[in-house]
């Protein structure tokens, strides 16, 4: 073997090793604490808006609405934690559903509740496209 093919045997496997050590380090970041003014470590420690935390940070949530939309469903699950009910719709869309105080469904997950709620809709190619709030789910 030359030391030509030697050499770029070499740097194929050291790039091979960078690349991989890129992904890794991208993969491992963790969810970031705020989203402009919403504090994003509170929202997600209160799941199911069962702590009364949420509903403090309506004001924050609705002043970052339009930033939020255009984000990939794995960025909004990311950024918001994991939703309380993940609804499936027509069309392969989909709502990610986040109740915003205690009710029913705090005792119960699987019973109904028509707790205060923010619904973020997600498109069939998965980008968020509209955010409402309501009484339960949409």
């Amino acid at each position: 073997m030359n030391q030509h093919t030697s050499d770029s045997r070499r740097l194929r496997q050291f790039g091979l090793l960078g690349i991989a050590l890129i992904l890794c380090l991208g993969a491992c970041e963790s969810a970031p604490d705020t989203f402009g003014k919403l504090d994003l470590k509170k929202w997600r420690s209160d799941r199911g808006g069962c702590k009364g935390v949420r509903a403090s940070l309506v004001p924050a949530f609705r002043a970052e609405i339009q930033h939020l939309k255009g984000n990939s469903a794995n960025t909004i699950g990311e950024l918001l934690g994991r939703p309380d009910i993940n609804q499936i719709a027509d069309r392969n869309q989909k709502y990610y559903i986040y109740f915003l105080e205690k009710g029913p469904h705090c005792e119960s997950p699987a019973e109904k509740s028509n707790g205060s709620s923010v619904a973020i809709r997600m498109s069939a190619i998965g980008l968020a496209t509209e955010i409402t709030f309501q009484n339960g789910t949409p």
